[in-house]
């Protein structure tokens, strides 16, 4: 089954991007760095979530995010499905952190289950159909709005979302042009998708 091992982000400053994910949420090498210079404007059509627990863990994550330097662009709170918030690290890339529980269990932690990395797509039949002939097995599915891949025991789950949603879930325009400055590390690739996403052979020798 095809899985992701890593998604890394393109930044232009990696000691002071590596210095705020390491104070923030802790990550190790599923988030990678490299140095980019590549032009990118408004929204770059992609944000990585953090799920957790409960609704203590994520309002910790966000604020060690806040703290290390990290814009709200939703303050956490309760909705219908459950418990988050979304913030923009320094670099650009924007993460949502929740819970599909309301409720607490526990002490608060830093502790992340799950990341998802959601893709905002134009066509999302289409580049679902790219994924499946490209090795990518469909876990569940809603029509032409949204798409979840089963990745195997790789750590970064995959999804595709409508762009234009997906901006809306994220509190910003979907308006961007550009890099995404995003590469995806898995088995299926080196290739690159309808919508311009990279994917290349997974490797550990770009570091945090």
């Amino acid at each position: 089954m095809t899985s992701i091992e890593s998604v890394t982000l393109e930044v232009a400053d990696v000691t002071a991007a590596d210095r705020f994910y390491t104070a923030a949420f802790g990550l190790g090498d599923q988030v990678l760095l490299r140095a980019s210079e590549a032009p990118t404007t408004g929204f770059r059509g992609f944000t990585l979530s953090l799920v957790v627990a409960q609704p203590a863990n994520v309002d910790a994550l966000v604020d060690a995010a806040v703290d290390a330097g990290a814009t709200t662009l939703k303050p956490a709170a309760r909705s219908l499905w459950g418990y988050g918030g979304v913030v923009q690290a320094p670099d650009g890339t924007i993460w949502q952190v929740a819970s599909s529980s309301k409720k607490d269990t526990g002490p608060a932690t830093r502790q992340i289950d799950e990341i998802v990395l959601l893709l905002g797509v134009q066509d999302v039949k289409a580049t679902k159909q790219f994924y499946v002939d490209h090795g990518l097995a469909v876990a569940k599915g809603f029509g032409s709005k949204y798409v979840e891949f089963a990745t195997g025991s790789g750590p970064v789950k995959l999804a595709l979302y409508k762009r234009r949603s997906l901006a809306k879930v994220a509190g910003v325009s979907p308006d961007g042009t550009g890099s995404h400055r995003l590469v995806i590390g898995g088995d299926a690739g080196p290739f690159t998708d309808p919508d311009g996403f990279t994917w290349t052979t997974a490797s550990r020798t770009v570091s945090r």
